[in-house]
């Protein structure tokens, strides 16, 4: 009974949180006022904050964090691996770094839609050779080290690109997206992710049956007719897609696509394809809640949603990791 509910829980959630978010800030707003901004009946300075600082914001916190949850959970139900995740794997790392290569090279003052486009790409490149090594192994270990290697290569690149940065106002940009932000982001930065964001989602959503059947294992889910080339293809192609808009918003930021379907698994029965929407609901309440903290700790220099996000997020990877192992998890 609680699963059918999951879902609507967390729309009113999520709604809260980002209604939340144009409340606080360094100068907090009432209710009414945000309201009445929200239906276009505010105050002039009003409706300006809401609708051009905090309701972007907050929405460019939530789809990121739906964008990595989605992914992670397909991740986790495609691999069989409760570890699996954008960024643990070097999928975030790698689609960063293929931002941060056309912002060092200037490609996206030619057009808007390189950047969202190489995040994908990069994006893409890393899960599909997750996905291979996949194929070729059982071993959680060795999936977890060649995400590792492809973040670490990526981790170097984009350390090779911010040393040899031609300007302060290049370098500024890149450390953006190593560190993870939504701060300054607009309506307009939303819609060009959107689309990749939309056409990740539905290829996930669409391959969730054959997610729930590997549950059962390859030999069983090919015996019951699933094809496991295509779902796999699927999965990296949505998850790629989805990552690498979120990326393309926010920058590299870890694990939220890891804790979020970790809680929402119990909750459905660990079914991988019921865990989808509620695991996007989930981490994207994260992001908004930790955006709103960001924005009103009392810090001298505004911190990154990134380094949050890690801060909290590592620990709980740890546990995770210590917690499956204790149960006799397969390495």
């Amino acid at each position: 009974m609680f699963a059918r509910s999951l879902n609507p829980i967390l729309c009113c959630i999520a709604i809260l949180s980002i209604f939340a978010a144009c409340l606080l800030g360094s100068t907090p707003l009432g209710p009414s006022r945000v309201l009445a901004s929200l239906l276009g009946q505010g105050d002039v300075g009003d409706s300006l904050v809401v609708w051009q600082i905090r309701l972007p914001r907050a929405a460019a916190a939530f789809l990121v964090g739906a964008a990595l949850g989605v992914s992670g959970a397909a991740l986790q139900g495609l691999l069989r691996n409760p570890l699996a995740e954008p960024g643990v794997l070097g999928v975030s790392a790698s689609a960063s770094l293929a931002a941060t290569f056309a912002i060092y090279y200037g490609l996206t003052g030619a057009n808007p839609w390189v950047l969202p486009i190489a995040a994908v790409i990069g994006a893409l490149a890393a899960t599909m050779v997750i996905a291979l090594t996949a194929i070729k192994t059982k071993s959680v270990v060795t999936l977890i080290l060649v995400g590792v290697g492809i973040s670490s290569f990526a981790g170097a690149m984009m350390s090779l690109l911010l040393n040899l940065s031609p300007n302060p106002f290049s370098l500024a940009d890149m450390i953006n997206w190593t560190l993870g932000s939504v701060a300054n982001r607009s309506f307009d930065d939303i819609a060009l992710a959107a689309p990749f964001w939309l056409m990740g989602f539905a290829i996930l959503w669409f391959s969730r049956r054959g997610l729930s059947t590997l549950t059962l294992g390859e030999e069983a889910a090919s015996g019951l007719g699933v094809n496991l080339k295509r779902q796999r293809i699927w999965v990296v192609l949505g998850a790629g897609l989805a990552t690498g808009a979120a990326v393309s918003i926010a920058g590299a930021i870890g694990f939220v696509g890891i804790v979020a379907p970790h809680l929402i698994r119990p909750l459905v029965r660990h079914d991988a394809a019921r865990s989808l929407l509620p695991s996007a609901l989930l981490a994207g309440i994260f992001l908004v809640l930790a955006d709103i903290g960001v924005r009103i700790l009392p810090t001298q220099t505004e911190l990154k949603l990134g380094v949050v996000a890690a801060i909290f997020g590592a620990p709980a990877f740890i546990w995770i990791a210590v917690s499956r192992r204790s149960a006799g998890g397969r390495s």
